[in-house]
């Protein structure tokens, strides 16, 4: 099973694909998810915004071809008090999701606080928590260090504990 992890944005957007082995023969706890790709894509500030959402869903959909994943796992919004930029993360989750929907994806949505319990155990934890436990949990480079880059892994493990397949 592969899982598309994003964690949206505008002008960086974490993807991760994530795969955990269906393998017979072991207890399923031995299973453990690999990153297989990873980074932070990220679209230059001096483009028209419409150029930027294009060329994340022209990522996303090179994303998806390449890796092959069955779901679409992304971060559903944090409303914070710049709500210029809420609506802007927002329109690029739409890019994001109707290139997973067009690819034949399911979507599964989760909240920072879900993704915190999911990784952490805790729904409050920070960061520097979550980043800590990504690399505990899944064997990665460690050069990635990109918060978004950390944070679509995180979102792709969150979707591995919930969904049953």
């Amino acid at each position: 099973m592969r899982i598309l992890g994003i964690d949206p944005g505008f002008e960086r957007l974490g993807v991760a694909v994530l795969e955990k082995s269906s393998a017979q023969g072991g207890p399923a706890s031995s299973r453990k998810e690999r990153v297989i790709f990873s980074e932070c894509f990220k679209t230059s500030l001096k483009l028209e915004f419409a150029e930027r959402l294009k060329l994340i869903g022209e990522e996303v959909r090179k994303v998806i071809k390449k890796y092959k994943p069955e779901v679409l796992a992304i971060e559903t919004l944090f409303l914070n008090t710049n709500q210029k930029t809420v609506m802007r993360v927002a329109e690029a989750r739409g890019v994001v999701i109707y290139e997973a929907v067009q690819a034949g994806l399911r979507v599964f949505e989760a909240s920072p606080p879900q993704i915190k319990i999911a990784t952490t155990g805790y729904g409050r934890s920070d960061k520097k928590q979550i980043n800590k436990m990504v690399k505990m949990l899944v064997n990665i480079d460690n050069s990635k260090t990109s918060d978004d880059e950390l944070d679509a892994i995180a979102i792709a493990l969150t979707a591995f504990t919930h969904l049953r397949f």
